[in-house]
């Protein structure tokens, strides 16, 4: 076969095109360009990854005229490249799973020759980089989640240092950081012996009544240790909470001008505040690199893998094993499916008595999620079908297998006139 019928089945994309290899401090490059006859030339070079080093590779590439380079990265060393690069030239960002290299033949050379070779042909799929701004909503959004989490832990800990002191306020009151819950910590804070009349100016709204309870939940081992450490759970997390407060504010602030937007995305049953900026944040608000529902809900991991080799299906996992957005899809649909009447919570059941719990919330999140992107990109409003909705559309069918069943058993089913 000549290299001109070899063309036909891989042809060239790009015929002036740069593979990047990008470690913490040094960038592979090779640039692929074709000379006088039309011949495959490439000029190999490293870089460092201080920006005047980066300034330098983008003159190097405007000197070579290259329109687009693919960069394949570890973590998170491909944004200082993308900061110099992305207005300049067109940047595919590759997953390694997509490109792995001709065993026998790693190197960082190598691994920039093999890349170019691939984009020039257009083997490389681009990882999904959102703009600046969106970017920037994601940094907030996802602080704010490890904060909550952070939180969480701190409260777990207070729980774990009462147990250790015979402090059992949390076997009383259902939430140990409710009103009440707080009040009394700050009294163990203090330093001073606690009365019963302390604790009735602690008590609120449905626990008035248990003080002689509570009383007796904080007789323990309450020692000078257990204060101090005590002190600064507490402190730690009045500053968590506080900087979660910012967080917020500044959230709302950027997503000022997607108001309306986040309002119909909060029509979809699971979805607030919290979820549909953490959603749109991670999508941004114009999709413009998912073409269809479907390529959103298979680039966030929420539908089955294709596995099918000699006409049999294998297993359908989805490739895409750490998503932000699968993780937050997946609560929204927890909460979801808690809602009366919706068509979400009757789908679930449906799905669980034959798929199990866990890979029925999945597809109750693919639903949803399948249901946001039209709202972002048709400007739809979000529509529950409500709870009856299957039943309606298979009534038919219900009611010849409940006839069928009737009269197996001697009854004749007749309709009920009103």
């Amino acid at each position: 076969m000549t290299r001109r019928d070899d063309s036909r089945i891989i042809r060239i994309v790009h015929p002036i095109c740069c593979g990047l290899d990008v470690h913490k401090e040094s960038v592979s490059a090779c640039v692929i360009f074709p000379d006088d006859k039309g011949e495959e030339q490439c000029d190999v070079k490293v870089f460092g990854t201080f920006t005047d080093d980066l300034m330098r590779l983008r003159d190097w590439l405007a000197a070579h005229n290259c329109p687009v380079v693919a960069m394949e990265s570890t973590g998170v060393y491909w944004r200082p490249v993308h900061n110099v690069l992305e207005d300049s030239v067109q940047v595919v960002l590759v997953n390694a799973r997509d490109m792995h290299n001709v065993p026998g033949r790693k190197t960082d050379i190598g691994d920039s020759r093999w890349i170019a070779g691939l984009l020039r042909h257009g083997l490389l799929k681009s990882s999904f980089i959102p703009p600046q701004d969106v970017r920037q909503w994601r940094d907030l959004t996802r602080l704010r989640k490890k904060y909550v989490h952070t939180v969480g832990d701190y409260r777990k800990r207070t729980h774990k240092l009462f147990e250790s002191a015979n402090i059992k306020i949390d076997s009383v009151v259902s939430d140990l950081f409710g009103v009440t819950g707080r009040n009394l910590m700050q009294l163990l804070v203090a330093d001073r012996k606690l009365t019963l009349s302390d604790i009735q100016t602690c008590v609120r709204g449905k626990l008035k009544g248990k003080e002689a309870e509570l009383f007796r939940s904080i007789q323990g081992f309450f020692t000078d240790h257990h204060r101090f450490v005590l002190k600064m759970i507490l402190e730690t997390i009045a500053t968590l909470e506080a900087q979660i407060e910012a967080l917020d504010l500044q959230i709302c602030c950027a997503m000022k001008e997607h108001e309306a937007l986040l309002d119909r995305m909060k029509q979809a049953p699971g979805i607030a505040d919290v979820a549909s900026r953490e959603i749109l944040a991670e999508i941004g608000p114009t999709l413009d690199s998912f073409p269809r529902d479907t390529a959103l809900v298979a680039w966030c991991g929420l539908c089955p893998g294709n596995n099918e080799s000699a006409g049999k299906r294998k297993s359908g996992k989805s490739r895409v094993r750490k998503n932000h957005l699968k993780t937050i899809m997946t609560e929204v649909a927890w909460a979801a499916i808690k809602k009366k009447d919706s068509y979400f919570k009757d789908k679930y059941y449906r799905l669980k008595a034959r798929r199990g719990a866990k890979r029925a919330i999945v597809a109750i999140a693919h639903r949803i999620l399948l249901g946001i992107y039209h709202v972002i990109k048709d400007g739809a409003d979000f529509r529950d079908l409500g709870g009856d909705y299957l039943t309606l559309r298979n009534k038919s069918q219900k009611v010849f297998h409940l006839r069928k069943q009737a009269l197996a058993m001697g009854f004749n089913l007749v309709p009920q006139t009103v």
